[in-house]
């Protein structure tokens, strides 16, 4: 028996990186898993392979995140596809890191975009699924830098920021339906981009965390499956940072 037996989840940019380990992980546990991303191309192909390989029912769709229609028919066609949709993991996210003094209109667009937009699109389309079924979970990719703040990362920062209002806030209106929302703050995750910086950075970085170690994307997906399940059936409206105490 897993954590997720009977479950539909939907995670959104899920062809790698996070999204990816909360897919197999999910996945892992029992769950039917929807997937989107931009476009559906070898790598989602790839890991449409890797999900399908735990037994259950697996499903990738070509959708820009940042889009309202192109969200709301994306989320009908799942719900037609798999009959319900239990999971909702709003994960599509991007970086166009630059100083305020040199940071474009388009910069700043298409991260709040992608980051903070794709989530009220996919939430928007998905409560009154979830409300008929008087049960959800709704889980946000927040980040540290939502939290602190970060040099270079003003649109990063405040669209992550705007993550945890809006679940915070999506918390306290749906939760007489019997939604729950929850957001998660990553701080450093060994990725292709972090594994792209030169190794005195990283190890640098590395050394401003207390566990003086980078987090994983499988360290994130734990996370995700706790706010998933009904382990955290009386968990809403909170930020879970998974740091190594990088900000706490």
């Amino acid at each position: 028996m897993g954590l997720l037996d009977n479950q539909v989840a939907l995670i959104t940019g899920a062809a790698r990186g996070i999204g990816k380990a909360i897919a197999l992980r999910f996945a892992a546990e029992g769950a039917d898993v929807a997937f989107t991303d931009l476009v559906i191309d070898e790598v989602a192909q790839q890991t449409v392979s890797e999900l399908e390989a735990f037994g259950h029912k697996v499903k990738a769709y070509a959708s820009n995140a940042a889009d309202f229609e192109q969200a709301h028919a994306v989320v009908e066609e799942i719900k037609a596809e798999f009959g319900h949709i239990d999971i909702l993991v709003n994960n599509a996210g991007i970086t166009r890191d630059g100083l305020m003094l040199r940071m474009s209109e388009q910069q700043w667009d298409s991260v709040i975009g992608v980051n903070l937009k794709s989530a009220f699109n996919f939430i928007h389309a998905l409560t009154p699924i979830m409300a008929r079924q008087r049960k959800g979970s709704i889980i946000s990719l927040s980040s540290v830098v939502g939290v602190n703040g970060n040099a270079g990362q003003c649109n990063y920062s405040a669209s992550k920021a705007g993550i945890i209002g809006l679940t915070k806030s999506i918390a306290k209106e749906m939760g007489p339906r019997g939604i729950r929302a929850n957001a998660i703050a990553p701080g450093f995750i060994l990725s292709d981009m972090t594994k792209a910086l030169p190794d005195e950075v990283r190890e640098a970085w590395i050394k401003t965390i207390p566990l003086r170690r980078g987090g994983t994307p499988e360290d994130v997906a734990s996370v995700a499956l706790f706010l998933a399940s009904d382990l955290s059936s009386y968990v809403s409206g909170q930020v879970i940072h998974c740091c190594g105490a990088m900000s706490c």
